[in-house]
């Protein structure tokens, strides 16, 4: 049997900005090191993502020494913004939460609505050990999270994101794929399995990291836009509404919660530790592998 092994690391200095590359990452307990410690809120406290401005996907932020961040955008100066002073916050809400995090300075804020066209400020998760807890019905006391949108890690599959779009090759939108991996903005995407093997999963290590396998990811608009162009279609949402959907939710990837902490990198080996229950011993689940679990 072939062992699977850690195809990418991606990391997101800023929520909903450029996805970075990477060949190792340090595994903290709330995510991957510089992984969405930073995001954008509106007038009135709210997150900003793709889902209602898609020309973010266009612009990019790279990680600087302390925690601080570059900005760029095509045919733009790049802007260096340093980790706030963490004296004063204030409160932003994310996904129905509150959560205390720093305002960036001024000039961050003028950046980014130069290029948007709208009012957004640029804040910081000063302190991710302890300002935003996971949801509970997934987590144990004291685990939290970043500004990802639930859990601190997103693990993708290759074979699945293949199944995926020969599917998409058979449906009315087929002229939208092949879709690349990139649409679905995880953080560790693995290579060697069979499709859709990742539902199974319930704990596995990734090099000497173990993690805790949440719950499938729910798929929103975001994946239907072109992270190159910001322009957005109908896919994936189309085939996933057909082939992956459990209730309200439409599936790809698995939300993961690290056990420990340590250092991940490219061509690690993936180990299963412990396997779901198979989807035909669970009460109205259907069975096969291209089944979705349930959340």
């Amino acid at each position: 049997m072939v062992t699977p092994v850690l195809r990418a690391i991606h990391i997101h200095p800023v929520k909903s900005l450029t996805a970075c590359t990477t060949d190792e990452a340090a595994v903290e307990p709330w995510g991957l090191d510089g992984d969405r410690r930073w995001m954008l809120i509106d007038s009135e406290g709210r997150v900003v993502t793709q889902r209602q401005l898609p020309r973010l996907a266009t612009l990019s932020a790279t990680p600087s020494p302390g925690g601080g961040v570059v900005l760029a955008a095509p045919g733009s100066e790049p802007l260096t913004v340093d980790v706030p002073d963490p004296a004063a916050t204030v409160l932003a809400e994310l996904f129905g939460s509150e959560v205390e995090v720093v305002e960036a300075a001024g000039a961050a804020h003028a950046w980014f609505g130069a290029r948007l066209g709208a009012e957004v400020r640029l804040v910081h998760l000063d302190e991710p050990s302890h300002r935003r807890s996971i949801d509970p019905a997934y987590s144990r006391p004291g685990e939290t999270v970043s500004f990802a949108d639930g859990f601190p890690l997103l693990l993708t599959a290759r074979a699945s994101l293949d199944a995926l779009n020969s599917l998409i090759a058979q449906g009315e939108y087929a002229d939208e794929g092949p879709l690349p991996m990139s649409r679905f903005r995880p953080n560790a995407v693995v290579d060697g399995t069979t499709p859709w093997a990742e539902d199974g999963w319930r704990r596995i290590a990734i090099g000497e990291v173990a993690f805790r396998v949440a719950k499938p990811c729910g798929r929103c608009i975001v994946t239907t836009t072109d992270q190159r162009t910001a322009e957005r279609g109908r896919e994936p949402l189309r085939t996933l509404a057909r082939h992956r959907r459990s209730g309200k939710s439409l599936h790809f990837g698995q939300n993961l919660i690290p056990e420990g902490t340590g250092v991940i990198r490219v061509g690690d080996p993936v180990r299963v530790l412990a396997r779901q229950a198979r989807p035909s011993d669970r009460p109205g689940q259907p069975a096969g592998g291209g089944g979705a679990l349930a959340e």
